[in-house]
């Protein structure tokens, strides 16, 4: 059959005249990529030239590119604290952006423990829908038919707070999900959910999983596409499948609802969709009582043709489990975004999760790279380093993400880094490759060294009432179990073997170590239900001396020897639990709060 060229692009032949635009934008964007930075710059300098941040660094209405680069620093997110604090507590003048701050967009923790807290103005709205509205057209060229039926999408709001100003501080999706853009959306066939609104918007998570694998579950035949942001939430899903599927199944069979949802309108919309169907409890039923898990998704929706997940960085660890639940289905992750800034989408989303690559759309921000050689090198204010632009990287290096927005961050230090994998047309394409500086993650977590350290001593002094220390540690995220959870391995010198820690002292080292985790972890532990109750393994007296032994044999120089605060090499885990002498998990709940700290 011949195809229309009205539909067709470069990309291959659109499925119907709207996806059509979609892809003609894409290639324009990125033919021009170039030439779009260059006015994306000059749209923003134009408009934010007034601030106060701007007119400190003198740029006396300069908006082109060389002139910004030679007076505006390189910073991080402690550089931009003090502004950020100002807004946050009320003042309105023009600090960081000409348009009012809407709200903040709340990213992972800082050293202090907080969330931080990442400036957004309104029309970021649109330009974030813009990006989500060209998601669907690029997958409908390599899986045919989305439009006769549905996706079921595990989509969860978090909690909210209020600055000392007033300003709503909330994560970017709470934002999105609450918005009229994602409420009141256009009917579109290829975009729709099984999940009710109300119950995505529903607070208690819970009664928000219950309701969408509720709706699911009924309508299981017309599910053609699962997801969740993170693997990791959609392994939660089946998690919760596995704990609560005889009330689901009893719900289904009696066409009543759990006593358990108590929220009005969450029971409203499920009345709509729930009558008695015993044959389906049977199904469901026979299917999840079975001793082996595998395959389960297909099994319980037999026409799903992928799974809609971000599996690349810290997600990667999740893989092999999703293959085992789908029996091996695609896995596509479909675009690149973050608190900060959307950036872009991947143009093949089927491809390998090892081999996704996402291509950066020059009109999201004006973006530069600074090459990963020097990331790792302080940046001076007064000798501003090069920064290569977008359309000037080479494939084959890496670099760290540094993005200028319309809502008023300049030459901000994202912390990514980043693989040129290729170009698509001239904007180049990359492959994410870890964030800078992050040792453990099981969710949208993100622990560091020092974080990590400063637990350990904390946790430590406990043991001093039994004349005990650490003599040395590591870690890894276990993500076997669900939800995943931390595991610290101690090795612990007892000086006194009649007075050795007990069960219930090590239990509160585990308590105590995630008492000093940041906010976004306790909030996964908490209000989240996404991490797991943090395990410390005590070895042998003398394991970490045979790590060294083992490194050195593969090759590592005696000298230059540093025990990994982290591991995931599966040799070095098999010695480290072989090793192992004692358990101990976490006997509580760490503390956590919506409120930010004053």
């Amino acid at each position: 059959m011949a195809v229309d060229p009205i539909l067709s692009s470069p990309l291959g032949p659109a499925a119907c005249e709207k996806d059509a635009k979609a892809l003609q934008f894409i290639e324009e964007m990125t033919r021009n990529a170039d030439s779009v930075q260059e006015r994306v710059l000059a749209e923003i300098l134009s408009r934010n030239g007034q601030t106060e941040y701007l007119k400190r660094f003198k740029l006396e209405g300069s908006t082109d590119r060389e002139t910004f680069k030679s007076k505006i620093p390189v910073i991080k997110y402690e550089d931009l604290q003090p502004e950020i604090q100002r807004i946050a507590n009320g003042d309105r003048s023009a600090i960081l952006s000409a348009h009012p701050i809407s709200e903040f967009l709340t990213s992972s923790g800082t050293s202090a423990g907080e969330r931080k807290l990442m400036p957004t103005i309104q029309e970021e709205l649109d330009r974030r829908q813009m990006l989500y509205s060209l998601l669907m057209p690029v997958m409908n060229l390599y899986v045919p038919g989305l439009d006769k039926g549905k996706g079921l999408y595990f989509l969860f709001v978090k909690s909210e707070t209020r600055t000392p100003g007033g300003l709503l501080a909330r994560p970017v999706l709470t934002s999105y999900y609450k918005s009229e853009h994602f409420k009141t959306r256009p009917y579109d066939p290829y975009n729709v959910y099984t999940s009710p609104n109300e119950a995505i918007l529903c607070a208690d998570s819970f009664q928000s999983m219950y309701t969408q694998m509720l709706c699911g579950i009924y309508e299981r035949k017309q599910v053609l596409r699962l997801g969740a942001v993170f693997a990791s939430g959609l392994l939660r899903a089946i998690r919760f499948l596995q704990l609560n599927w005889h009330q689901l199944t009893h719900d289904i069979r009696t066409g009543t609802l759990s006593p358990k949802i108590t929220d009005p309108s969450v029971r409203n919309c499920v009345a709509d969709v729930l009558k008695p169907d015993p044959e389906l409890a049977d199904l469901v039923a026979g299917e999840c009582s079975k001793d082996s898990w595998e395959g389960i998704i297909t099994r319980i929706w037999p026409n799903t043709k992928y799974l809609d997940v971000i599996v690349t960085g810290a997600m990667a660890q999740y893989i092999p489990t999703l293959d085992y639940y789908s029996g091996g289905l695609p896995l596509a992750c479909t675009m690149y975004a973050s608190s900060e800034c959307y950036f872009g989408l991947n143009l093949n989303p089927m491809s390998k999760p090892s081999e996704v690559s996402y291509t950066i759309m020059p009109n999201m921000a004006y973006f530069e790279f600074l090459p990963h050689e020097h990331s790792s090198i302080p940046l001076s204010r007064d000798s501003p380093p090069r920064l290569v632009d977008l359309a000037h990287v080479e494939v084959g290096k890496e670099y760290e993400l540094v993005i200028t927005t319309y809502a008023g961050l300049y030459r901000y230090r994202v912390g990514d880094i980043l693989r040129v994998t290729g170009f698509h047309n001239s904007a180049p394409q990359f492959h994410f490759v870890r964030r800078k500086n992050v040792l453990l993650s099981i969710d949208s977590d993100k622990t560091d060294e020092a974080e990590l350290q400063k637990a350990v001593d904390n946790a430590s002094k406990l043991l001093r009432e039994v004349n005990t220390s650490v003599v040395e540690y590591t870690s890894f995220a276990d993500t076997k179990t669900i939800p995943g959870h931390y595991v610290i391995y101690w090795e612990l010198l007892v000086k006194d073997s009649a007075n050795s820690p007990s069960d219930e002292l090590l239990g509160q080292c585990c308590l105590a170590m995630e008492e000093s985790l940041n906010s976004v972890y306790r909030q996964g532990r908490v209000a989240d239900n996404s991490i797991g109750p943090l395990e410390i393994r005590v070895v042998k007296s003398g394991t970490f001396e045979e790590l060294m032994d083992y490194a050195i044999s593969r090759g590592a120089s005696i000298n230059q020897y540093k025990v990994p605060r982290c591991v995931n090499f599966t040799p070095i885990m098999e010695l480290l639990d072989s090793r192992v002498v004692s358990s101990h998990f976490s006997p509580a709940l760490p503390h956590w709060t919506p409120e930010r700290r004053r």
